[in-house]
C-alpha cells in the first residue's frame, strides 16, 4: 500500500526557521503551526467533539496510559477503534505512556526492559514495555503514535539524563520491531534534559530511523522558559525538514511563537480546559480571573474578536455568574473559548509566515 503520510512545507520565514506546512494523515490533514487539544480519557473535558471541530481543532490527543487502565484498549478495538469510539473523524494522536514514568514516578520502577506501575486504580501491577506500549496503541488505532520514552525529570544529574537518553534510543528500536500497523506514524522522542549536547546526540541518534515524523520530549517538566528556548533551538534544526515536528507538552504564547520560530510544527498542552476549570480565561494574550468582581456587570462578550460560541453567544457577566456557581456549563463554555483562541493563536502565526509578516505581527513574543 502507499505510504498514508506525508509532510510538505509551504512557505518558510525568511528571517527565522518558522514555516507553515500541511501534515498529511489517514483521517484528514494538520495545517501547521497547530495547537492540538488534549483528551486523555478520549474526550477533551467537558467539550463535545462537534464542539471542539467548531474550535478549529485539527489533531487532537489520547493518552495511552489512561486508556488501557479505563476501558481497556480491548474495548475501544472492539468499538471499532478510537476515532469510532469517540466520535471523532480528525487526525488522533496517542501518547506512549512514557510521560506517567516521569509523572508516577511514586508509583513505578524502571530498567531497561521496562515500567511496572502500581495501578492509581486498584493498586494491581502493571508491566509496560516498549512492545506492551505499541500494542496499545496500535489497538487504539490512533494516526500517530509515540515511541514509549523515558523522561528523566528536571533538575537530574548528566548521569541519570544520558541512561534515560540510550533507553530511549534502545526502546525505540524495539517499538520499530513491535509496530504492525502501515496506517500509523510511529514517532520518535528527542530526549536529553537539559543537556544541549546530549540533545543532539539523541536527535542524531533518532534521525537515522528515517520515522514519519519527530518529537522533542522531556520539556515542560519543571525547568525555567529560557531553558525551554535554549532546548528547542539547539535540537530543532537537526530535526528532518521533511518531517513534522512536535514540541510535547507546550501550549502558552510565548514558548509557542518562539518554538515556532526555531521550526517546530505541532504543541499539545492541557492548558485550555485546564485553566477553565480554574475559571481562567485566554483573551488576547493574558489570563483572565472571571469569578473577578469587576466581570460581575460586565455585559460585553469574553473577546468581541473572537468567533467562538462562547464569545458570539454570552457576556463576561453571565460566565462570572456560571463559574461563581460552579455550574458545568461554565466550564463548558469556557474550554471552548480557551481552546478556540490557541488554535486561532497558531493560526494566525500560520498566515503570517505565509504573508512574509511573522516577526512584525509576533515581536512581542518574541524577544
Amino acid at each position: 500500500m502507499s505510504h498514508p503520510f506525508s509532510f510538505e512545507c509551504q512557505t518558510c520565514c525568511s528571517h527565522t526557521k518558522a514555516r507553515a506546512g500541511v501534515f498529511h494523515t489517514p483521517h484528514g490533514i494538520v495545517e501547521t503551526p497547530r495547537f492540538m487539544p488534549v483528551g486523555t480519557l478520549a474526550n477533551v473535558k467537558t467539550v463535545t467533539p462537534a464542539q471542539l471541530a467548531e474550535t478549529g481543532a485539527q489533531m487532537v490527543l489520547a493518552n495511552t496510559y489512561h486508556l488501557h487502565l479505563q476501558p481497556g484498549e480491548g474495548i475501544v478495538q472492539k468499538a471499532g477503534g478510537l476515532h469510532k469510539f469517540m466520535n471523532w473523524q480528525g487526525p488522533l494522536l496517542t501518547d506512549s505512556g512514557g510521560f506517567q514514568v516521569f509523572s508516577l514516578s511514586e508509583l513505578r520502577e524502571i530498567n531497561d526492559e521496562g515500567v511496572t506501575f502500581r495501578s492509581p486504580r486498584d493498586g494491581h501491577f502493571i508491566h509496560l514495555t516498549p512492545e506492551k506500549s505499541i500494542e496499545i496503541q496500535n489497538a487504539l488505532g490512533a494516526d500517530v503514535i509515540m515511541a514509549f520514552d523515558e523522561c528523566a525529570p528536571y533538575p537530574a544529574s548528566r548521569d541519570v539524563v544520558e541512561t534515560a537518553l540510550h533507553r530511549t534510543t534502545h526502546w525505540l528500536e524495539r517499538c520499530i520491531k513491535a509496530h504492525q500497523r502501515p496506517d500509523q506514524a510511529l514517532f520518535g522522542i528527542v530526549q536529553g534534559g537539559v543537556y544541549l549536547d546530549l540533545r543532539q546526540l539523541s536527535a542524531r541518534s533518532l534521525i537515522e530511523f528515517d520515522l514519519p515524523g519527530y518529537a522533542i520530549g522531556g520539556v515542560s517538566v519543571g525547568e525555567p522558559p529560557e531553558l525551554i528556548q535554549k532546548i528547542v533551538e539547539a535540537t530543532t534544526p537537526l530535526l528532518p525538514l521533511n518531517k513534522p515536528r512536535y514540541l510535547m507538552g507546550v501550549g502558552t504564547y510565548r514558548e509557542m511563537v518562539q518554538a515556532i520560530a526555531a521550526g517546530i510544527d505541532l504543541f499539545d498542552c492541557v492548558i485550555p480546559t485546564r485553566l477553565a476549570r480554574h475559571a481562567n480565561a485566554l483573551v488576547g494574550g493574558e489570563r483572565w480571573n472571571l469569578r473577578n468582581q469587576k466581570f460581575r456587570e460586565d455585559f460585553t462578550p469574553l473577546d468581541a474578536t473572537c468567533p467562538c460560541y462562547t464569545c458570539q453567544s454570552f457576556t463576561r457577566a453571565y460566565l462570572s455568574h456560571l463559574l461563581r456557581s460552579r455550574e458545568l456549563l461554565g466550564y463548558t463554555l469556557l474550554s471552548i473559548h480557551n481552546i478556540t483562541e490557541l488554535v486561532r493563536f497558531t493560526q494566525r502565526i500560520r498566515a503570517a509566515i505565509q504573508t512574509g509578516t511573522f516577526v512584525e505581527q509576533f515581536s512581542q513574543w518574541l524577544n
